[in-house]
């Protein structure tokens, strides 16, 4: 059974801790969602780890589409978010609500997620009210790197703090059903996850949180261009990677690879006519 957002509500109620990985292709959305993980995010991260780029905001709305169609095949239970890519979302309430359709209708998609607290709520109230559920994002908000000026940590401040627990309200008094909370202190992540009663989803905010998301790709090890500082490497892929595609390499420059198990038979009769 798809897991729902009243679900999701519901383990917070419970002292359920809820987990969230990203994933951007259909085998790796399809192990995530065997293993029981109730949220999976289509990132605007696939950006940096998946195309390369420096970071999320070059992303397109037919990038993120590409991907979500991908995820949501390999789907059946958890409950699929599509990341709403830079700018998708700020110039009008039109443009916030033909994107966020489109994650569902054409992405498939159940839920989607946005950057931004005040100063998107009455977006996020309009997009609620037309029945697609919103997944709200603060603190530490990659498509305003460039006016954060860099990638700080948020909320360290009394100013910057009060502003991110109002960026919170908001985001639950217009409708979202979670919130992320990027790179803040534990502290005041833990604070906001008590003040507010829809769920908080953390990444570089503590244990707090009534729930946590990583990078698929930092998590398995992966994306080795660097290691974040709030991730944790679970395995190191890349290096058993680099070590099967080695010996893959030096079978085959020595003819040992393919071998008879790996090869289709022909009638020698047949062969014999050629």
């Amino acid at each position: 059974m798809r897991v729902s957002i009243n679900r999701i509500k519901e383990m917070k109620k419970k002292g359920e801790k809820i987990a969230m990985l990203t994933a951007y292709d259909y085998s790796t959305a399809k192990i995530i969602d065997e293993a029981g993980v109730p949220l999976i995010l289509v990132g605007d991260s696939l950006g940096t780890v998946v195309l390369g780029y420096g970071s999320t905001i070059p992303v397109t709305m037919d990038e993120m589409l590409h991907h979500t169609k991908a995820v949501a095949r390999g789907v059946k239970n958890a409950l699929v978010i599509g990341d709403m890519p830079f700018m998708t979302y700020h110039v009008s309430t039109e443009d916030a609500l033909y994107n966020t359709a489109r994650f569902i209708q054409e992405g498939g998609a159940q839920a989607v997620k946005l950057e931004g607290g005040v100063n998107v709520a009455d977006k996020v109230n309009d997009i609620v009210n037309c029945g697609i559920p919103v997944m709200g994002h603060i603190g530490l908000t990659p498509q305003s790197i460039n006016q954060l000026g860099g990638f700080k940590i948020q909320g360290k401040s009394l100013e910057t703090a009060r502003k991110l627990l109002a960026d919170a309200h908001s985001l639950e008094e217009a409708g979202a059903f979670a919130i992320v909370l990027e790179t803040i202190p534990a502290a005041l992540a833990g604070l906001i996850s008590k003040r507010i009663s829809i769920p908080t989803i953390g990444i570089g905010a503590g244990a707090g949180c009534d729930g946590q998301v990583q990078v698929i790709s930092d998590m398995l090890g992966l994306f080795t261009d660097f290691v974040p500082k709030h991730s944790r490497q679970y395995a190191k892929l890349a290096g058993v990677m680099s070590k099967a595609i080695a010996e893959y390499k030096d079978e085959v420059e020595k003819g040992i690879f393919p071998t008879e198990a790996q090869s289709f038979p022909m009638d020698e009769s047949i062969l014999a006519e050629l």
